[in-house]
């Protein structure tokens, strides 16, 4: 919990504080759906009420309440952009995720297809879902590229508080990514089933509207097929995968 509030929570507030003595009055920040916790309703529109229930999700609301604030009495214009599962790789498979340990499901998935560190933890079958695995919104980091650069430009044009989802709008369950991640490779993707995770939501997916609204925005690259075909090509690319 320690390394969330050290990062979460005081980063920020050292940052803007910086960004206020340095006369810097524009912010976009990385936030999360993780904010909302198990949510009343989906799929999850930006009202919705702010219940983490992770110290994850409960720091990265802290940190929007930080930007807040200081937007009120200081004048700070901030965008908190609330990921939700932010996925896949580069599409010329320069840059992707090489986390250490890694803890993001296609990622994993892909080493457990290619025999890389044995099968995958799969928590919790159990889920009242389709399929009885939890269910997320997957959106490509490229889409999520392009929204900061239109919320940046939303800023400059004097917009003084955005706090949008960014995601598809659609959920795909644990088993259908690992049906994706096994129709790419060619490969079964090996798994053994774990208990639920404390703080695992059942299903989180995101109402867009707001975002299309405000940035004029739409994940072009997102179908769960793109995220993790561009995420093969990377991990092949980089494990050296035949």
């Amino acid at each position: 919990p320690l390394m969330y509030y050290d990062n979460n929570v005081a980063g920020v507030l050292n940052l803007v504080r910086v960004l206020m003595d340095e006369g810097v009055d524009k912010f976009v920040s990385s936030s999360t759906c993780a904010i909302y916790g198990d949510p009343e309703k989906l799929p999850l529109t930006e009202d919705q009420p702010k219940r983490p229930v992770s110290v994850y999700g409960r720091t990265k609301l802290m940190a929007e309440q930080i930007l807040e604030s200081v937007s009120k009495a200081n004048g700070l214009k901030f965008a908190a952009l609330r990921y939700f599962n932010a996925a896949g790789a580069d599409l010329d498979a320069e840059t992707g995720e090489r986390h250490d340990p890694e803890t993001h499901l296609i990622p994993n998935a892909i080493g457990a297809a290619i025999g890389r560190g044995g099968p995958m933890k799969f928590f919790g079958d159990d889920y009242p879902t389709r399929d009885g695995s939890c269910e997320r919104d997957y959106i490509h980091v490229s889409d999520l590229a392009d929204a900061h650069i239109l919320a940046a430009d939303k800023l400059m044009q004097g917009e003084q508080k955005l706090q949008l989802n960014l995601g598809t709008g659609q959920g795909r369950t644990v088993l259908e990514v690992l049906k994706a991640v096994e129709t790419a490779t060619g490969r079964k993707v090996p798994y053994k089933i774990a208990p639920r995770r404390a703080g695992d939501a059942i299903a989180l997916y995101a109402d867009t509207t707001l975002s299309r609204e405000k940035l004029g925005w739409t994940p072009k690259v997102s179908d769960i097929d793109t995220i993790v075909s561009s995420a093969w090509a990377f991990h092949r690319k980089t494990w050296g995968v035949e």
